[in-house]
């Protein structure tokens, strides 16, 4: 088997496991809009819960920070 056929094969491969991936990304967004739906029909605001969602993956003192930077613009601008 020349060199050429391995990188053709070994190329394959790859994109065939990137295309398996983007289907499990596409049925995992699939859920997460399902489970948000369920949550806005049962009386939660999906927008909120996104934020909250967002906040939860930052570093304790990242939010902190972030949200000292947001008071501070609020109060600047009369927000609140």
């Amino acid at each position: 088997m020349s060199e050429a056929t391995v990188s053709d094969e070994q190329l394959r491969l790859f994109i065939e496991r990137i295309e398996r991936l983007e289907e499990e990304k596409k049925g995992i967004a699939d859920d997460i809009r399902d489970t948000y739906n369920e949550a806005k029909s049962q009386g939660y605001d999906p927008k909120i819960m996104r934020q909250i969602v967002r906040l939860r993956k930052l570093p304790p003192h990242d939010r902190k920070e972030m949200e000292a930077i947001l008071d501070v613009y609020k109060s600047a601008l009369g927000i609140d």
